[in-house]
C-alpha cells in the first residue's frame, strides 16, 4: 500500500467520522434539504397535466416544487417545466422516474436531484433503476457535461476518468428519497410491485426508515398514500419513523385537500407534506370559469361584475383553488384569497380576449406588434405577478408566447404547452 492510498483512506475515514459526529453527537444540521420547508408542490411534466395562468400568485406560499411524475414523462417536457417554473417564486428540484428524465438542462435549473428509493417494494425500486440511472450518467449525461465545458477533447482514458468522477459527484449532489408506499391501488404501488402483503406496521416502518436513514443515506423519508388520505394509520406510522430518525427529513403525500388533514400529519411527525393533485385541479378548473366567462361576461366587466358573476357560479368554498390553499397551514383565509386569485384571473382573461380581438382586426404582421399591444394594455394580473415575481415582463411575455401561433408566429419565451389557457 502507498503512501497516497494511505492518505486518501486516512482523509476518507475521519471526513466520515466527522460527518456522523456532526449528524449524531453534536445534532448539527448537515441535511441539503431545507428544514424550513413545510409545503411542497408536486408539478407534473406530463402533457396533460396543466398548470393555472397565474400560477406564482398560488405558489408564492409554498416552499418549494418537487417536478416529477410517474406517467409519460421525458427529459423534454421536464425541461419546459423546469424553464417555466423554476424560482417562480420558488426553488424546484427534480424527481426523476426513470434516468432519460434527467439532462443536462434540467440538472442545470432544478436545486437538486432527488432519487426515489421505495423501501418497502421489490428489487427494481430499490436498486434496479439506481444502476441504470448510474449506468445512463456515466455514459451519457457526464460525458456530455464534460464536453461542455471543455473546449477540446482531452482523451478517451482522461474522458473515462473525468466521465467516473462527475457520475460520483453528481450521486454525491443527489439527495436519496426513501419511499413508504402505502396505497396498493396507486401508480407508485403498480410500478414498484407493492402489494397489499407489503403494507408497512408502524414498528416495521421506523425500522426501514432507520436503515435508509443510517445505511443508504437517505436525505428524504417520504410516506406516501399517494390519492388517499392515510388518517390514523399514517398518523401512527409518522410518529414511528418521527420517534426513530435523526437527521433525515420526514415528508406525507397522499389525499392532502383540507387544512384538517394537513395539520394532522404535520402534528404527528412529518416536516413537511407534499400536495399535487389538486394543483393540477386549479388549472382545469380554471380553464372551465374562463371559458364560461368569455361566453357570459362583457370584456370589460367590472371588478365587480365578475365578482357576482363567480360567487353565482362556482362553489368557492369546494374550489380546487381553496382546497390547494387550506394546504398551507400557514396561509389565513384560503376561501378568501382563492376568490381573489379567481377573479383577478378572470379579469385577466376578459382582457387579453380584447386585446386578441384588437391583433385580429388589425391584422399582425410581427412578434413586436403582439409585445407592444399586450405591453400598453393593462392587465389586472400583471401588478400581482410582477409583486411576486419582481419581474415585470413575465406575464407579457407568457401572453405573447400564447397568442404568437395563432398569427403563425413563434415567439421567444416560456415555455407555455402546460398553462391551462390557450389562444391559438
Amino acid at each position: 500500500m502507498t503512501g497516497l492510498e494511505n492518505i486518501a483512506r486516512g482523509v476518507e475515514r475521519y471526513s466520515t467520522l466527522a460527518r456522523i459526529a456532526g449528524r449524531s453527537l453534536l445534532d448539527v444540521d448537515t441535511n441539503p434539504v431545507p428544514n424550513s420547508w413545510t409545503h411542497i408542490t408536486k408539478i407534473d411534466p406530463e402533457d396533460e397535466k396543466k398548470v393555472p395562468l397565474l400560477f406564482p400568485l398560488y405558489l408564492q406560499h409554498t416552499s418549494a416544487l418537487e417536478v416529477g411524475g410517474s406517467r409519460d414523462v421525458t427529459g423534454q417536457n421536464t425541461e419546459e417545466t423546469l424553464e417555466l417554473v423554476a424560482d417562480r417564486p420558488v426553488p424546484a428540484f427534480q424527481e426523476p422516474s426513470g434516468p432519460k428524465q434527467v439532462t443536462t438542462d434540467t440538472h442545470s435549473k432544478a436545486e437538486f436531484l432527488a432519487i426515489p428509493e421505495v423501501l418497502n417494494g421489490d428489487v427494481e425500486a430499490l436498486i434496479g433503476q439506481l444502476g441504470s440511472g448510474v449506468e445512463y450518467i456515466e455514459s451519457d449525461l457526464a460525458p456530455e457535461m464534460i464536453a461542455e465545458k471543455l473546449p477540446i477533447s482531452p482523451g478517451e482514458t482522461i474522458e473515462d476518468r473525468l466521465a467516473a468522477f462527475a457520475t460520483s459527484w453528481l450521486l454525491k449532489e443527489a439527495v436519496f428519497e426513501a419511499y413508504i408506499i402505502m396505497n396498493p391501488d396507486s401508480a407508485a404501488a403498480r410500478e414498484s410491485n407493492v402489494t397489499e402483503a407489503d403494507l408497512l406496521d408502524p414498528r416495521t416502518a421506523k425500522q426501514r426508515a432507520m436503515a435508509a436513514e443510517r445505511h443508504l443515506g437517505s436525505e428524504l423519508i417520504y410516506l406516501e398514500y399517494s390519492g388517499t388520505f392515510g388518517g390514523e394509520q399514517a398518523e401512527a406510522i409518522l410518529e414511528a419513523v418521527d420517534d426513530g430518525r435523526r437527521w433525515s427529513r420526514l415528508w406525507y403525500g397522499g389525499g392532502l385537500d383540507s387544512r384538517e388533514n394537513a395539520r394532522t400529519v404535520l402534528d404527528a411527525g412529518a416536516d413537511a407534506v407534499v400536495v399535487g393533485n389538486v394543483f393540477h385541479e386549479i388549472a382545469d378548473e380554471e380553464a372551465d370559469i374562463c371559458e364560461r366567462a368569455v361566453e357570459e361576461l362583457d370584456v370589460d366587466a367590472t371588478r365587480e361584475e365578475i365578482l357576482e358573476w363567480l360567487e353565482d357560479d362556482v362553489d368557492i368554498a369546494d374550489s380546487s383553488a381553496a382546497s390547494y390553499l387550506s394546504t398551507i397551514v400557514d396561509v389565513p383565509n384560503p376561501e378568501g384569497r382563492a376568490r381573489e386569485y379567481l377573479v383577478t384571473t378572470v379579469r385577466t382573461w376578459l382582457a387579453v380576449q380584447d386585446v386578441v380581438a384588437d391583433l385580429d382586426e388589425k391584422g399582425v404582421a410581427s412578434i413586436p406588434e403582439i409585445r407592444e399591444l399586450f405591453r400598453s394594455t393593462e392587465l389586472p394580473g400583471r401588478s400581482d405577478v410582477t409583486a411576486v415575481l419582481d419581474e415585470e415582463s413575465f406575464l407579457t411575455d407568457v401572453l405573447v408566447a400564447l397568442a404568437a401561433p395563432r398569427y403563425g408566429l413563434e415567439a421567444d419565451g416560456p415555455p407555455v404547452e402546460h398553462l391551462s389557457l390557450k389562444l391559438a
